[in-house]
């Protein structure tokens, strides 16, 4: 369930980047003048696909560190009415995720007995699969769901 509900949003890409120290690891590691250069594949921004349906990620200067830092301020907005984020497909695939999998955990739980417990556990494992963000994890998350499905109808849940 966890794994489900700590899904890394755009608020979350950007305290990793502003937070946590990328940037004063960098300039420890690399001597010089350099520059950062973000690729990245903005919800708001239609970017044209690849062979595989995944959206081309666009390069961001340095200037997107101001940016990343001000989204990680607007992490508050998560999950209520003027999270800008909150309307996408991706975001609303993931809080369906999580309704899913409490339901699924419910049923297991239901009928949980010692004989079927590695393979409720088995079942409950499969979401462990669903990585990646975008067309990725999109793809990820319906072979999950199918295979959920098939399991739990070969099963005596």
């Amino acid at each position: 369930l966890f794994k489900v509900m700590s899904y890394k949003d755009e608020y979350e890409v950007a305290r990793l980047h502003t937070q946590t120290g990328f940037y004063e690891t960098l300039g420890a590691r690399f001597e010089g003048d350099f520059t950062v250069k973000h690729h990245m594949a903005p919800p708001f921004f239609p970017a044209k696909l690849d062979a595989r349906g995944r959206p081309y990620k666009r390069e961001f200067g340095s200037w997107m560190q101001g940016g990343l830092k001000t989204l990680a301020k607007l992490k508050a907005l998560r999950g209520t009415p003027l999270d800008p984020f909150g309307h996408t497909a991706e975001r609303k695939m993931e809080r369906g995720m999580i309704a899913d999998y409490r339901a699924l955990l419910h049923r297991l739980a239901a009928g949980l007995t010692a004989g079927n417990r590695d393979e409720a556990a088995r079942i409950a494992g499969l979401v462990m699969d669903v990585r990646g963000y975008g067309p990725v994890k999109e793809q990820a998350a319906e072979k999950v769901r199918t295979e959920t499905e098939a399991a739990l109808a070969a099963s005596k849940f």
